[in-house]
């Protein structure tokens, strides 16, 4: 047996809360090793000098947020840009594997329909076991990653651009190998199908697996899977509508351009292929918006996830049921199941933790001279690990070392990690 597997078996054969206190720090401590370790490759090539800032590269590699402290990243030495690009990839693997196999086996109810734990609420079996669960995961994961290099290549990317841009996609990790981009490319092909593959990445993974398999109808059926699509298309034709008059645009170049920056902030990727700087305030606005949202649960994009927002909504509603009829007895029903209250309360205390710590970040980056607006959306790509800011100002080391604490503590879901600051966790 692997050493992966005899760390399963141990945590499943261990009972109480003492295993699993041992688990969430062995699992913390395991992450942040590997971004340390990750960080040497940089400091050592003399690409990044400063130790500090080589930490903050790698975690922005493993959590898949994807910002970074590189000025000119073309003059970077190619087996770094591959690495970066490896360390994206290899960071949604291990979300995957986190979300599939370490939070069932905690016990944390990552396979249950509402799970404030889990990575998503609406994590739900494939199959009867959770290794052959994972598996099925995992090879959509690489399956898409496979797809989406061959397609780059053939639309006229070299095989390194073409490798490392999946990488980046499907970890939806985001970082670029050129300084201008994805534009550098000046490739309609490219653009649509990267558009493409980062809906796909911050899609379920549960539910891609089942249209593989034939099973469409679940899919259809499925609100979160309706709720990120109508948000795409929405949002895609308003800025659509408000870019087209005033920019220059060819045949389609608008839409393309729409749906491109849309998918890119809301897969939590941070790809760009335009200046969004130079576009009207309000399409500014509505991209701002989508990074307070998040993809799909069971997918390695980060954020809140829309099933919390619809949980959340549909409590709103019943809320309001009970002012008209008091005597009521209202439950949460997702796609024709009912949760708890517990689970409710449960993405309540996430979300009030998720802004909580959003503005504290806040507050850190304020510390340093930034503008409120400023410290909010740098806040907000490292908590919600959406890299689209090019590239990060250069900051005091305390600043950019909580940075880094913030991109783990949103990419490990909030709980594994703000468990440690209870005083229950450390009584066991």
């Amino acid at each position: 047996m692997t050493l992966t597997g005899n760390f399963f078996s141990s945590i499943k054969g261990s009972k109480g809360p003492a295993a699993h206190s041992s688990a969430f720090l062995l699992i913390f401590f395991v992450y942040a090793l590997v971004c340390l370790l990750g960080a040497l490759p940089y400091y050592f090539s003399g690409c990044i000098p400063r130790f500090t800032d080589a930490v903050f590269e790698s975690v922005s590699g493993f959590t898949t947020t994807g910002l970074t402290v590189l000025r000119d990243i073309e003059s970077a030495l190619r087996p770094l840009l591959f690495w970066r690009a490896l360390t994206q990839w290899l960071g949604g693997l291990g979300v995957l594997l986190f979300i599939t196999v370490l939070l069932p086996s905690l016990g944390t109810g990552g396979f249950q329909i509402f799970s404030a734990e889990a990575p998503g609420p609406g994590t739900e079996k494939i199959t009867p076991r959770i290794n052959r669960s994972a598996r099925s995961i995992l090879l959509v994961y690489m399956g898409l990653t496979a797809a989406e290099a061959l397609l780059l290549r053939c639309f006229g990317m070299n095989w390194f651009d073409a490798v490392t841009h999946a990488f980046s996609t499907m970890s939806t990790g985001g970082f670029r190998l050129h300084n201008d981009g994805v534009a550098f490319y000046r490739s309609p092909s490219i653009e649509w199908v990267l558009a493409a593959f980062m809906f796909l990445a911050g899609f379920n993974y549960v539910l891609i697996w089942r249209m593989f398999r034939g099973n469409f109808s679940e899919v259809l059926r499925n609100s979160e899977a309706k709720v990120y699509t109508t948000i795409v298309v929405m949002v895609s034709i308003v800025i659509a509508i408000v870019i087209v008059p005033v920019g220059n645009y060819p045949p389609g170049g608008g839409g393309r351009n729409a749906f491109f920056n849309t998918v890119s902030i809301l897969s939590t990727t941070g790809f760009s292929c335009a200046d969004t700087g130079a576009w009207p305030t309000l399409v500014q606005g509505l991209l701002f918006f989508l990074m307070f949202f998040g993809g799909c649960s069971l997918s390695a994009a980060g954020g809140v996830k829309i099933v919390r927002y619809i949980i959340l909504a549909k409590q709103a509603g019943n809320e309001m049921k009970k002012i008209v009829h008091p005597r009521g007895v209202y439950n949460i029903r997702l796609d024709g199941k009912s949760g708890k209250k517990e689970v409710v309360y449960g993405v309540a205390g996430f979300v009030f933790l998720y802004f909580l710590l959003l503005f504290l970040c806040a507050l850190l980056l304020s510390s340093a001279g930034e503008d409120i607006f400023s410290s909010l959306k740098t806040a907000l790509a490292c908590l919600g690990n959406i890299g689209f800011l090019y590239p990060l100002p250069h900051f005091p080391a305390y600043v950019t070392w909580g940075l880094a604490l913030t991109m783990i503590i949103g990419r490990l879901e909030l709980w594994v990690v703000l468990v440690f600051f209870t005083r229950d966790f450390w009584k066991l």
